[in-house]
């Protein structure tokens, strides 16, 4: 039999968590806080220690592919509590989740209490399950928990008041948007050019404006709104892998000897201040430069090429690109 856990450790662990995400600014809202604070997510993973279950700031890894890449989590609270700030939850209001673990859709069932109405959805009927098991042993059996690949939203339970994704999305499908009602929030982490900001919008007759953006990591969306990355190993860098979102570099033998070559430095004339976010500057290069690509080491290789890594620009800068092929478009 599996040893129960100290639900009083559980509690400290978890109100120390919202403490921090207090102090960070990362929640400001009283009903965000007291929802944070009364679900216990430890129960959504019990193989997980307390300590893992309640780290404010990283992310409980519930399932991984053939390759060892994550493809479902229960998200960090400081990453949990960001999304529910944007999408600014209320009572009475109806909400889909698209991708689920549980706890996240507690959170939701608190913020809309019980004039309101949560659908959370996912894909895979592991987290569907993982979800459904929490939602039922802590007492929030209000939820519906739907498998269904959530491309074209969930017509079934629409108009929302409200869609928070919890998966890294390449694009918006209008049904997203369809699904909203006027003056409807979408809250959505977008890959764009190997970065993932969470954005907020607001549907205004019949498109969205965007009203904030953070950085965030998220496990990518599966099924027909998925997107594969292209991924090649740099000549003669064994372990350092490039990532690329459109397409491979059209002569790979460019990139020949790049890490034994002298070091080219182009200065942007920006100054950044110690600990000062330059999540923003990312977007912009991210944005300007042709065929962006992000790379991955080993930890052998990340080590050794720790003290190389330099921000550069691009002298031949392209003009800026819309985010996604129909990312405010009804």
């Amino acid at each position: 039999m599996a040893e129960q856990p100290d639900e009083n450790q559980a509690t400290e662990l978890r109100n120390t968590a919202v403490d921090q995400l207090k102090e960070g600014d990362w929640i400001t809202s009283p009903a965000i806080e007291a929802a944070m604070r009364k679900v216990p997510r430890h129960l959504a993973v019990p193989e997980a220690s307390l300590e893992d279950a309640y780290s404010a700031y990283n992310a409980v890894i519930t399932q991984e592919d053939e390759h060892g890449n994550h493809i479902s989590s229960v998200s960090a609270p400081q990453i949990q509590a960001m999304q529910l700030e944007q999408a600014d939850i209320g009572p009475g209001d109806n909400v889909l989740e698209i991708g689920t673990n549980g706890p996240n859709a507690a959170y939701l069932a608190e913020l809309v209490g019980h004039t309101g109405q949560v659908t959370t959805v996912d894909i895979d009927p592991a987290p569907a399950d993982r979800a459904k098991r929490f939602l039922t042993e802590t007492g929030y059996t209000d939820v519906n928990v739907i498998v269904a690949d959530a491309e074209n939203g969930l017509a079934e339970h629409a108009p929302y008041d409200a869609i928070v994704v919890t998966v890294g999305a390449w694009d918006i499908p209008p049904a997203w948007i369809d699904q909203l009602k006027d003056d409807g929030r979408l809250v959505v982490p977008l890959r764009i050019n190997g970065l993932t900001r969470t954005y907020a919008f607001i549907r205004q007759a019949g498109h969205l404006v965007a009203t904030s953006a953070h950085v965030c990591g998220f496990v990518a969306v599966q099924g027909a709104g998925s997107h594969t990355q292209q991924v090649m190993q740099l000549p003669g860098a064994e372990g350092l892998t490039l990532r690329f979102d459109e397409g491979l570099p059209a002569d790979p033998s460019l990139l020949d000897g790049m890490l034994n070559s002298a070091r080219a430095e182009t200065w942007t004339g920006v100054t950044v201040a110690s600990q000062e976010p330059i999540g923003t500057l990312q977007m912009y290069l991210s944005g300007r430069l042709r065929s962006p690509g992000t790379t991955s080491a080993r930890r052998d290789r990340q080590r050794h090429h720790a003290g190389r890594r330099r921000v550069r620009c691009a002298r031949d800068p392209a003009p800026p690109r819309p985010i996604g092929r129909r990312a405010v478009t009804p």
